[in-house]
């Protein structure tokens, strides 16, 4: 038996599970088949401006990254990062609107002929509380940017060029209060035919799993007694809590093993010699599919209300003080659009199901991709064991790997989005795929 470990400082996680991930992604890898289509896309041409034209803006798109990084604003608070922004583009001669759809920090920018199908091409740029840029929004925010700035030049250039009309959206508030379903809700998507955006990551990945993710809160209302001399006067709201915590803990059990449940006391009395009077519990709930994120809420929402059963307590349930989010509904015909393109700038995008889909985290273009088609691809920007919402993370998202990642990426969704604006055909299978899927559905009231 090994010895007793360092009981003073927590034990260091293991990492086989993240060895073995690796070696079985690189084993589906290299048996996966080559990104290939039938459509025509936008004429070479075109794709070689815009190469060219992202040459020309190359400093643009690493002094905003590094902007923007520096900046580290938090939801709701990007007021200087949407300045930074709005001024690469006016100093491109380009028209910029800020603080429409009742949030002060989006941004809207457009371009092209204005005749015909129009994309959307996102901007993220809020950072994490504390650790910074450590979702790589910096990067999202200076590809988006990039890749308008490179289709700007080319419509100007030969108007002819980029039919329809491409607009460039800076969504606030991704990480947390969901800012694009706010943003929806007052009108930011309507018009607007398909969207696409780029998010950074330890793998070159066409497509992921994004889980669907919602918050409950939940209030357990006691009795306060004195603890020893009349505990049976009392009724006992943290003992609400621990059962509705423990709960969680057996349901795991008997859910999709892709959902995930993960829960924290946010307050569970004053003083031990005091039965608790009032005690909160706040949790995530996330899940694949909408369906299975709908159930599995109703499923602890039953968990929370059997605890205040079993203590004698009241409880009020909260759900969503921000909208949810729903999982990332992807396309495969954008998505092999955007591979094809990678691999022109010496990447090789991994196809769905490559990566292990137990890496999962929640975003709210899920909330977009139900509502229009879109795709939502990830690019190496760090290595591989480097998770997201770390200190390496955010350290990663402004080295040279991060500044050549977010050119590729400028180039990627430039060119993806020409070739929907330019190819009928692959519009109509863009669109058809989505039907297919189950179409557009009324994301404000899903959960009604």
């Amino acid at each position: 038996m090994s010895p007793l470990r360092d009981l003073s400082r927590p034990a260091v996680p293991d990492e086989s599970y993240l060895d073995h991930i690796s070696a079985e992604t690189q084993a589906r890898a290299g048996a996966a088949g080559e990104w290939t289509d039938t459509f025509t896309g936008a004429p070479t041409t075109s794709t070689e401006a815009i190469a060219e034209g992202l040459e020309t803006v190359g400093a643009d798109i690493t002094e905003l990254l590094r902007t923007i990084h520096g900046l580290a604003e938090t939801a709701y608070e990007e007021h200087e990062s949407v300045a930074a922004i709005a001024a690469v583009l006016a100093s491109r001669g380009i028209a910029v609107e800020t603080g429409r759809y009742g949030v002060d920090t989006t941004l809207r920018a457009t371009t092209g002929s204005g005749e015909g199908r129009t994309i959307a091409i996102l901007a993220e740029y809020d950072a994490l509380p504390e650790i910074g840029h450590a979702c790589g929004h910096n990067l999202i925010a200076a590809a988006a940017v990039g890749a308008f700035l490179a289709l700007d030049d080319l419509a100007k250039r030969d108007p002819a060029a980029v039919p329809g009309t491409v607009v460039l959206l800076g969504t606030p508030a991704e990480a947390g209060p969901s800012g694009k379903e706010v943003m929806a809700r007052a009108g930011a998507f309507d018009g607007i035919d398909a969207a696409i955006m780029v998010h950074g990551y330890g793998y070159d990945c066409a497509d992921q799993v994004w889980l669907g993710r919602r918050l409950l809160e939940v209030t357990y209302t006691g009795v306060a007694a004195h603890a020893s001399a009349q505990p049976f006067m009392g009724r006992n709201a943290l003992d609400a809590a621990t059962l509705f915590y423990q709960g969680l803990g057996l349901l795991r059990q008997q859910m999709p093993p892709i959902s995930r449940l993960h829960a924290v006391i946010a307050d569970g009395g004053t003083r031990p010699s005091i039965i608790t009077e009032s005690a909160t519990v706040q949790c995530y709930v996330r899940s694949k599919y909408p369906e299975t994120l709908k159930e599995l809420s109703q499923r602890v929402e039953e968990a929370a209300m059997g605890a205040a059963l079993m203590t004698g307590t009241g409880v009020e349930v909260t759900w969503d003080e921000h909208p949810p989010s729903l999982p990332v509904r992807g396309n495969a015909a954008l998505t092999t659009r955007w591979a094809l393109h990678e691999e022109e700038r010496g990447r090789s995008p991994l196809p769905a199901g490559v990566l292990d889909e137990s890496i999962a985290a929640s975003t709210d273009f899920g909330n977009v991709s139900y509502r229009i088609p879109g795709i939502h691809p990830l690019i190496r920007t760090a290595d591989a064991e480097v998770a997201l919402h770390t200190r390496e993370f955010a350290a990663a998202a402004i080295t040279p790997a991060a500044e050549a990642a977010a050119r590729d990426a400028a180039y990627g969704l430039a060119c993806t989005a020409l070739d929907y604006l330019v190819d009928d055909a692959l519009a109509a299978e863009v669109d058809a795929e989505f039907t297919r899927a189950g179409g557009a559905i009324d994301v404000e009231h899903y959960f009604d």
